[in-house]
């Protein structure tokens, strides 16, 4: 256990030392003895060292205390139940959201005033789930318990709710639509796909036998090749 322990808390520092890497890499202005006064290096010390910490082992009052005291510091806003993978960067950071549920995946970038939101809708999983290496750009809105692929890039303002992110491709707009997939340009833009989850709760809201439901939502599955 104690073995376990040390590890876990080494691993917390190799996390950020990725995102020390994270700052040098995203901004040609950052010099190395500047990045102790980065907001966003603020945040991750915050999150990595004493809030997500604490919200593992259920102390969610003193979790939620230094997280909203992060807040006042960094302008960053972000849940102790938050899971952020290594590498993250967020430039600037003031107005920046990221909800409870929400997952961030290794070496994401985002600018501030981006919000990974819920719909107020949704119960446990509430909020985005968001791939490796993806770009987020300023005052974007995720809604809901959506998927955004890896090398996903997301354009200033734009809007996505119940919406689906395939991997490797732009989007922008409000609301969101692909523009570019890999490095061939979308034209005209193509609507995103609606998230699994709601396809199941619309499908689920005709209030058809349960287990006529249950065959034919994995019928449905197939067909569609989800």
């Amino acid at each position: 256990m104690i073995k376990n322990s040390f590890f876990r808390f080494l691993n917390v520092f190799l996390y950020l030392y990725e995102d020390i890497k994270a700052i040098l890499r995203n901004d040609p202005a950052a010099r190395l003895p500047e990045i102790i006064l980065y907001p966003s290096f603020h945040a991750m010390l915050f999150h990595r060292l004493i809030c997500h910490p604490l919200y593992k082992i259920k102390l969610y009052f003193l979790a939620r205390f230094f997280s909203q005291l992060s807040r006042f510091l960094t302008g960053l806003e972000i849940h102790p139940g938050a899971k952020i993978g290594p590498g993250f960067f967020c430039d600037h950071g003031m107005g920046v959201v990221i909800g409870e549920t929400a997952e961030i995946g290794k070496n994401c970038v985002m600018f501030h005033g981006v919000t990974l939101g819920g719909t107020g809708k949704h119960k446990k999983k509430r909020h985005p789930t968001i791939g490796d290496n993806v770009f987020i750009g300023t005052h974007s809105t995720l809604l809901g318990p959506i998927l955004v692929g890896d090398n996903v890039k997301i354009g200033a303002e734009t809007v996505i709710v119940n919406r689906d992110v395939p991997p490797n491709c732009t989007v922008v707009g409000a609301p969101g639509m692909i523009v570019k997939r890999g490095n061939r340009k979308v034209h005209p833009p193509e609507s995103l796909p609606l998230s699994q989850y709601r396809i199941k709760e619309q499908f689920e809201e005709e209030g058809q036998d349960s287990k006529i439901k249950i065959y034919q939502w994995d019928d449905f599955i197939d067909g569609a090749g989800i």
